[in-house]
């Protein structure tokens, strides 16, 4: 039993699919993925973009193939790509079967829009033929035209009926390699419709809220739908949906995990909001701190507080810690005790040095571990 039961998630129990070689549900960790917004066609652009955002941590990305240039494309991106890659499909069924042949380890589809019984079964064939995963995208602004006659407007109930219906004709081809999403651009909708989907199937779920807009208001609006989901448990995987750089979009996905205790990578900085107290300049020392540990993808915890007042209790929960005590000094915490002073204006260099020792004391103990 957990020392801090307050802590544990109790994850929603649902079947593993691979998106390549990256495993999707069940006890898997929740994967991180993004979208490049290069033109496909254009590989190099694209295999640069996949491989910032593989840089920065994302486990899968996705690439839109809406016409031929894109899936002739794909070949490429796929062979090179670091990560596995998952080709956007709407409408044409061509482009599936041309993406699955070209080496993409998922494709995002709605089968119901694809068209007749028989195309439908040979984008199926050619995902089954070529190892390929499938994921079901319901969007609550592109809901099918007898779903809102329906109900009037999207709801979580059109939306959930949306995805058991094209989840269906995957099942009636004894198809089961998919996964499922429902999002929308309303936090609450998004929400709903999960919470309602996760009863309904036992298939891994792509969590997103989608359109969420700019860096600030999309990340605040992604935290919160899909905090709210991971803290139920449910979710096997997250798409945060920013107007930004795709990288932004892995950090900020990273982000919500780590603050949910469900992944950990790089370095957690707790740092207090600074005040008339403060020892040093807290706002700056961190913008300067973050940016010169965005290296460390080892996880562990740094605490930057101003002050005296919670200083102390932040560092004990810390891997290491300094805070501010007066007297253009303070004191620098290892593993949760005080160990020794430093001054402020050689502080910074001071834990970026003992930062980077410990992640390779961390890296070094893991590869012993891992030879043993």
């Amino acid at each position: 039993m957990s020392v801090r039961p307050w802590r544990d998630i109790e994850r929603r129990k649902s079947r593993q699919i691979m998106v390549g070689n990256v495993p999707v549900g069940g006890d898997a960790p929740i994967a991180v993925q993004t979208m490049t917004n290069t033109s496909t066609a254009d590989a190099k652009a694209t295999l640069q973009q996949i491989e910032q955002a593989a840089e920065a941590g994302a486990d899968i990305v996705r690439v839109s193939c809406p016409d031929e240039p894109s899936t002739a494309a794909m070949k490429e991106i796929c062979k090179f790509s670091p990560v596995p890659i998952v080709a956007d499909i709407h409408f044409h069924y061509k482009r599936g079967i041309e993406a699955a042949e070209a080496g993409a380890a998922c494709l995002r589809i709605n089968p119901g829009n694809i068209g007749k019984a028989d195309r439908v079964r040979e984008v199926i064939s050619a995902a089954r033929n070529n190892g390929c995963s499938m994921r079901i995208g319901v969007n609550g602004g592109s809901l099918e035209k007898h779903l809102l006659e329906k109900y009037g407007e999207p709801c979580p109930e059109a939306m959930v009926e949306s995805a058991l219906d094209h989840a269906r004709i995957l099942d009636d081809n004894d198809f089961h390699e998919y996964k499922i999403s429902v999002k929308a651009s309303d936090v609450f909708l998004t929400v709903a419709a999960y919470h309602a989907l996760a009863e309904a199937t036992d298939a891994p779920l792509h969590l997103g809220v989608t359109e969420a807009g700019g860096l600030r208001i999309g990340s605040v609006k992604s935290a919160i739908g899909l905090g709210s989901l991971l803290w139920a448990g449910i979710g096997d995987t997250i798409r945060v949906s920013l107007s930004a750089d795709p990288v932004e979009e892995v950090k900020v996905g990273f982000d919500i995990l780590k603050s949910l205790n469900l992944r950990h990578r790089g370095v957690n900085v707790i740092s207090c909001p600074s005040c008339a107290r403060q020892g040093f300049d807290v706002i700056k020392t961190v913008e300067i701190l973050e940016q010169r540990l965005a290296h460390i993808t080892t996880p562990m915890t740094l605490s930057v507080i101003g002050c005296v007042v919670n200083g102390p209790g932040e560092a004990r929960e810390t891997d290491i810690g300094f805070t501010g005590g007066g007297a253009q000094s303070g004191m620098v915490y290892l593993a949760g005790l005080p160990d020794h002073k430093m001054s402020n204006d050689k502080m910074i260099d001071h834990l970026v040095e003992l930062v980077e020792k410990k992640a390779e004391e961390i890296e070094a103990a893991r590869s012993l571990d891992a030879a043993e």
